[in-house]
């Protein structure tokens, strides 16, 4: 492909044409904090390839990987082990090169794929219907919502305060651009969720209310009793799962009640990967709401020989038909992502997820009773299931430092989550999954003895 670069006059009929003066007139929304104003002056404008080599690989030294320390971080992204065979399958040529199917009749065996992928999200979320997946749990979460405000004509979404705040700035960053009013709160740092001012917060005027099951504090919320006082005000119930792991323990969103279900795929063959690509989940318990379901659905059908094949049943992206009528600006599923979790989710079946949910919880017990007789140390939650709040009496965030300068990744700080709010900076959010032994809890339990003594 030839480069052909833009002359001055196209760059300004360019921008006339969208009524910008200049072009940092396109970037007014990005804070300026964050916005360059030149080159990065500390990188050198040039250095040789075998130099540059040489800087990175003294650059990646310094770093301390997952699997090299005793690991407990968590709050929506999550180290599990994932078989080597996952790894071969998804590298196979006919996966690794694939891409969107826009010629259907030659992309039979991605359809399929997404077919038992969808097949499988149905059934872990208890709804009727998945789609083909989206980006990641955030914009599945905001799509979640822009649906609900179409299904019920309202424009008022609720947000529990214990959803992951980044999902919840994602949705406010949205709701910008569609003049939807986003109620949101903060956490209450109680060992339960605090289901009743959550529902006090529902009125006639909400389309929606999204609640985080597990919450970003490790609890585990009633949502039938949450769905119920939703749907009384004609409200859809919204649920956020970031661990698809608890599933295996805890019963679907879809079986309480919940409306939409959305979340973050990444747990279940999809490594911690520097933050992405991650994969987005997405389904519904009525099937009356397909229409109204953002992103792809691809069907079963049969060709004109009777034979089984599969389809593109249902696509609302914009560069389709539909254009500015389009439910969604998604415009590709996370395809690999997909591809790996539906591989992973094949080879542990109904009995190896289960089982897989019940060693996480076990190792979690283990680690909220070892913890809990630390000096200092109180454990938050009433329940939970690999994943539990602490309370430290001091700075979570500078401890979190010290302890990874020791060898041990101790969790994430509440503190970090929320900077603005220095009453939540003594919570640390840990989590246990099987690729902890309790060497590795012990290990944690001994530095924070000697952090607390």
């Amino acid at each position: 492909m030839r480069y052909l670069p833009l002359t001055q006059n196209d760059r300004s009929e360019m921008l006339a044409k969208v009524g910008a003066a200049t072009i940092d007139d396109l970037f007014v929304d990005v804070p300026a904090e964050a916005r360059l104003d030149g080159p990065i002056h500390s990188l050198p404008m040039h250095m040789s390839e075998m130099a540059v080599e040489a800087h990175m690989r003294a650059r990646s030294k310094k770093n301390l990987a997952a699997a090299d320390a005793p690991f407990f971080l968590g709050a929506g992204a999550y180290r599990h082990h994932i078989p080597a065979s996952v790894d071969h399958i998804i590298q196979r040529g006919e996966f690794l090169t694939a891409y969107t199917p826009y010629q259907p009749e030659i992309a039979q065996g991605t359809l399929q794929m997404l077919f038992e992928f969808q097949s499988q999200v149905a059934r872990l979320y208890g709804c009727a219907v998945a789609n083909a997946s989206m980006y990641d749990g955030s914009t599945a979460c905001w799509e979640a919502v822009a649906m609900a405000t179409r299904v019920t004509r309202r424009n008022r979404a609720v947000l529990s305060g214990a959803l992951h705040p980044h999902y919840t700035e994602v949705v406010k960053t949205m709701a910008k651009f569609t003049g939807d009013t986003i109620a949101d709160s903060l956490p209450s740092i109680q060992p339960a969720p605090d289901n009743a001012g959550l529902i006090a917060r529902i009125d006639d005027e909400t389309a929606c209310v999204v609640v985080q099951y597990p919450d970003i504090l490790g609890r585990i919320a009633d949502l039938a009793e949450i769905a119920e006082a939703a749907h009384a005000k004609g409200a859809l119930l919204i649920a956020v799962n970031t661990e698809p792991v608890a599933l295996g323990a805890i019963k679907s969103p879809g079986e309480l009640g919940a409306d939409i279900v959305v979340g973050e795929g990444q747990s279940i063959g999809v490594g911690l990967q520097f933050g992405g690509p991650y994969l987005g989940l997405f389904a519904v318990r009525d099937p009356k709401h397909v229409r109204q379901m953002p992103g792809r659905l691809c069907g079963e059908t049969q060709d004109a020989e009777g034979k089984r094949g599969f389809v593109l049943t249902l696509s609302t992206r914009e560069q389709h038909i539909r254009r500015e009528k389009a439910t969604s600006n998604i415009c590709t599923n996370s395809g690999l992502c997909a591809l790996a979790f539906s591989v992973h989710m094949t080879l542990l079946g109904e009995k190896g997820l289960r089982a897989l949910a019940a060693e996480n919880h076990r190792l979690a017990c283990l680690a909220a009773d070892r913890l809990a007789k630390v000096p200092g140390v109180s454990v938050l939650n009433q329940s939970f299931f690999n994943e539990f709040t602490i309370r430290l009496g001091r700075d979570a965030r500078q401890l979190v430092r010290n302890l990874a300068e020791q060898g041990v990744l101790a969790g994430v700080s509440l503190g970090r989550l929320y900077p603005d709010h220095p009453e939540l900076g003594d919570a640390l959010l840990v989590a246990v999954t099987e690729t902890c032994d309790e060497e590795d809890i012990e290990a944690l339990a001994a530095a924070l003895e000697g952090e607390l003594a």
